[in-house]
């Protein structure tokens, strides 16, 4: 009972899933889907009509032939070969139509299909990036579920054309009985076994070599991605990573081939009771003619309609078995589009002023990424007075980067809540509160634009100047660097297009930062914001660092303490939690964590000093001897 529970299931599955794909095809391409169906019900019934006509233009010529040739006698066989004629030209014609339309239907369709993926890509929390299951998910839908909807389009359409084919068909041969069709059917119902019995075990291979996939994906994208290149070649891993490609291909490819090959065999063993079937009915026929019950017209007439019936019974069963499979394989598309993220906006969100009064505040948070057993942090408490620039410093993994993503709402916190102006931002606005917010991240995108259009990104709504793009990337220390490129501010940048122009890592991050602080946002948050810079360019980006942020509340997370010591507060994190907390100098009198890593820094820069001026530290260069 519980087998047939799951069969009948997974039929009701496969139905919601064709009708959630045909409703994907009509709101996508409505108006051409209507002239296709006009087009599919044409080209069903034409090749009967064909069929029919061309057994009654061999009778006629029969008769013509034993009256005598000449025009009275003949002139019935001409206006049957013109008919004829006119039938076979009209279905090319048709058939031309046909691929224009299929062709429109597909690039709507597919384009259509592309952008739902890419609205859920960007939809979905930040969470299933960091899943194992998510990718996989995301790779089924892409390389091939985001194709089935027009594949199930095209099998619905030939099963549509070869059931009113087939049904004219049968209907020509029923005058020479019922069990005529009958015979014809049954001589495909093995065919049919094949189709559904494969199709099922190729999905399951397929599902269950997911992960596999993925891998040969992986090593084929680092041999041909620019971003390693320099490297697979520094270190000569090239031969490693194609003899990795090749062991996760091989197997892949030795399973599908005998895959193929079973479902060959048994595909032969299906076509031979076919022809067998075939050659008894047809033997039938022919001695139908020799008693003389039947005309040659007839016999042509059977011939093609029997024939053609047997090869339309093997299309519409191999329809089905698209079907099928296509309905296997939108399973995986609608899994992927059914996801739903967690962190979501309230009902009835809290407003926020647009400018900060009292400012942000962690209390008591703990927070685990997902799949990962430690806590990034644990009971964790700070406050960033409005309008203050406040650092965090601490070694790799002290769970800096974490506040960030916090603070933006990517994730939420296991336990605690993190406040802005007195609210919890889970009763903000998820949209309102990071437009609140610009951010550099520890590792800029590197977008292949124009560099002010890189620059731009960074606030869509504005509709930006290019006298305010420039202000920023003044302030960022990037207008000099896009003033040495050729075209200036319409230069293309990065090296995957035509005239595009590379940048170092520095540069990058110089555009980056004009790319934040073009959006004029209450909360900036800079994540290692000079990591990529020289201590040259550092100093200069440093004198005018405070111009950049003032008046608003400023997070900096930097491993840079000539950076950090510029912050009106310095916390130093450690496994989670804040350990010491003072400005710099202060830190440097408790000689605590943060003291012992500024003398190292120190030490590893000789030619740098630090002197007090005004209360404020100031970084020197000293000359190399």
């Amino acid at each position: 009972m519980s087998d047939l529970t799951t069969v009948l299931n997974t039929s009701q599955l496969r139905q919601l899933h064709l009708r959630r794909a045909l409703g994907l095809v009509w709101s996508a391409a409505p108006g051409w889907t209507l002239v296709w169906l006009a087009l599919l019900i044409a080209l069903g019934i034409i090749p009967a009509a064909t069929v029919y006509l061309s057994g009654l233009f061999i009778d006629s010529l029969v008769l013509a032939i034993d009256a005598g040739a000449t025009l009275e006698t003949i002139r019935p066989t001409l206006i049957l070969a013109g008919l004829l004629a006119a039938t076979i030209l009209f279905t090319e014609l048709l058939r031309s139509i046909d691929q224009w339309i299929r062709t429109a239907q597909a690039e709507n369709i597919q384009d259509h299909i592309k952008g739902i993926i890419h609205e859920k890509s960007t939809y979905v929390d930040l969470a299933f990036y960091e899943s194992p299951d998510y990718f996989d998910r995301l790779h089924r839908a892409q390389n091939d579920a985001a194709n089935q909807p027009l594949n199930l389009l095209q099998s619905v359409g030939s099963l549509a054309q070869n059931t009113i084919t087939l049904v004219s068909m049968a209907s020509i041969l029923l005058r020479y009985g019922l069990w005529v069709p009958l015979a014809l059917i049954i001589s495909t119902l093995p065919a049919l076994y094949v189709v559904v019995r494969y199709n099922r075990r190729y999905h399951r291979w397929w599902e269950q070599k997911t992960a596999e996939r993925r891998w040969a994906q992986y090593y084929d994208l680092l041999l041909t991605h620019s971003g390693v290149a320099a490297e697979i070649r520094l270190f000569d891993l090239g031969a490693l990573f194609r003899r990795a490609y090749q062991k996760k291909r091989r197997p892949l490819r030795e399973e599908r081939l005998r895959l193929t090959k079973s479902q060959g065999f048994a595909g032969l063993l299906a076509g031979l009771f076919a022809i067998l079937i075939a050659g008894l009915v047809m033997f039938w026929m022919v001695w139908q003619v020799l008693l003389g019950l039947a005309t040659l017209g007839g016999l042509t007439v059977f011939y093609q309609a029997f024939s053609r019936g047997q090869n339309l019974m093997r299309s519409t069963l191999s329809n089905v078995g698209q079907i099928y499979n296509n309905s296997l394989f939108l399973g995986n598309l609608f899994e992927f589009l059914d996801l739903e993220p967690q962190v979501v906006s309230p009902a009835e969100p809290v407003a926020l002023p647009t400018n900060l009064y009292d400012g942000i505040r962690f209390r008591q948070v703990t927070f685990y990424y997902p799949g990962s057993k430690k806590a990034a942090i644990k009971d964790f408490d700070l406050a960033i007075p409005a309008g203050q620039i406040v650092a965090i410093v601490g070694a790799n993994g002290a769970g800096k980067t974490t506040l960030v993503k916090l603070l933006c709402r990517f994730y939420d916190p296991l336990k605690g809540k993190i406040e802005v102006d007195g609210v919890d931002i889970r009763h903000l606005s998820t949209k309102r509160l990071r437009r609140m917010i610009t951010v550099l991240f520890q590792f800029p995108v590197a977008y292949q634009t124009t560099a002010a259009q890189n620059i731009a990104l960074g606030d869509l709504k504005a509709g930006l100047s290019r006298s305010e793009i420039e202000t920023a990337a003044r302030g960022a220390g990037a207008h000099e660097i896009i003033t040495r490129l050729p075209l200036g501010y319409d230069t293309q940048l990065g090296k995957w297009f035509a005239g595009g122009e590379e940048l170092s890592g520095g540069e990058w991050q110089r555009l980056a930062l004009a790319r934040a602080f073009l959006r004029q946002a209450p909360i900036v948050i800079l994540d290692e914001p000079t990591s990529f810079m020289d201590s040259w360019a550092e100093a200069d980006w440093l004198a005018r660092f405070k111009d950049l942020v003032a008046g608003k509340t400023a997070l900096i997370i930097t491993h840079r303490f000539t950076t950090a010591m510029r912050a009106d507060m310095i916390h130093v994190m450690d496994e989670g939690k804040i350990v010491e907390s003072g400005t710099h100098a202060e830190l440097l009198v408790i000689g605590g964590l943060y003291a012992q890593s500024w003398n190292a820094q120190m030490q590893t820069a000789q030619n740098v000093e630090v002197i007090e001026g005004n209360g404020q530290p100031q970084i020197i260069q000293k000359t190399k001897a």
